[in-house]
């Protein structure tokens, strides 16, 4: 059977025997809403995590320091959830949220962070019924491989300023240093360039064709080596969205480059680090 590793249409879904379905929806301004969507109505089948609960860890590390606002869980317990929702090896997993779909790549790296391989976000908007039944799960004892992506922390990517491509997917605005409405100061870090996710998208909701992403992201990434691109936003959840269309442009890893999950919330926490703004 034909496994989906980037982006899947809303009839290669129905064609799917016994994927797992993951409704990612939420709102930053409201954190409850995703789930009250999913409670209204969500795709027959589908289970439902939360941002803050389900995909990420805690905010303060073991030293008191900030991690940023949606940090990485602890990858082990993060598979425990995994095998409550009865995730096995090989098993198709279809990830998708009602913005656009960055709550879902986020949930599309993660799995590929656990080394599951056979992960895919829904392009565009589901077309067809929905159900309020909650499915349920039967536990499996899938266990997790070595990752498929990469990550950087702050420390190694304030060592490597000037030597890597840094794409930031945040709104141009907030890129630019002329707003900050959620972090500790505005600006951007020094030597990114700038990619807001949604330009990913085209009029219709879906990702543009691969070819168009193509010759989007490659003035991006000329003229740095292929291991030296870096993603950021403002909390290690939009840049996923770029990662995921990178890769459904042929332009993957490792040429996608690595994730900073802490990114501008965890940078900008600490005015130690530099800021550059423009």
């Amino acid at each position: 059977m034909k496994s989906f590793t980037t982006l899947i249409s809303c009839a290669e879904l129905r064609g799917l025997s016994g994927p797992l379905i993951v409704d990612c929806s939420f709102d930053l301004a409201d954190t409850g809403a995703g789930e009250r969507a999913y409670a209204a109505g969500h795709i027959p089948g589908a289970v439902y995590l939360h941002l803050d609960r389900d995909l990420c860890g805690p905010k303060t590390a073991a030293d008191g320091s900030f991690r940023g606002r949606h940090p990485l869980p602890e990858r082990d317990g993060f598979a425990a959830l995994l095998r409550r929702l009865g995730l096995a090896a090989g098993r198709q997993v279809v990830a998708y949220d009602r913005q656009g779909g960055p709550y879902a790549a986020r949930l599309w790296w993660m799995l590929r962070w656990l080394g599951h391989a056979q992960v895919a976000v829904l392009d565009g908007a589901w077309d067809g019924e929905l159900s309020t039944d909650i499915p349920a799960a039967t536990p499996s004892d899938w266990q997790p491989g070595p990752p498929l992506v990469g990550q950087i922390d702050a420390a190694a990517l304030l060592k490597k300023l000037g030597r890597v491509r840094l794409i930031d997917a945040r709104a141009a605005e907030r890129f630019r240093g002329e707003v900050e409405p959620l972090d500790q100061a505005a600006g951007h870090i020094p030597g990114a360039s700038h990619r807001f996710f949604k330009d990913n998208l085209g009029p219709d909701g879906r990702f543009k064709p691969a070819a168009q992403l193509r010759a989007e992201f490659q003035p991006l990434l000329a003229p740095f080596a292929a291991d030296a691109v870096v993603h950021q936003c403002g909390s290690g959840v939009t840049a996923c969205h770029n990662l995921l269309a990178m890769a459904h442009a042929g332009l993957g890893e490792p040429l996608g480059g690595l994730l900073y999950p802490g990114s501008w919330s965890e940078w900008s926490s600490d005015p130690a680090r530099p800021i550059a703004k423009g």
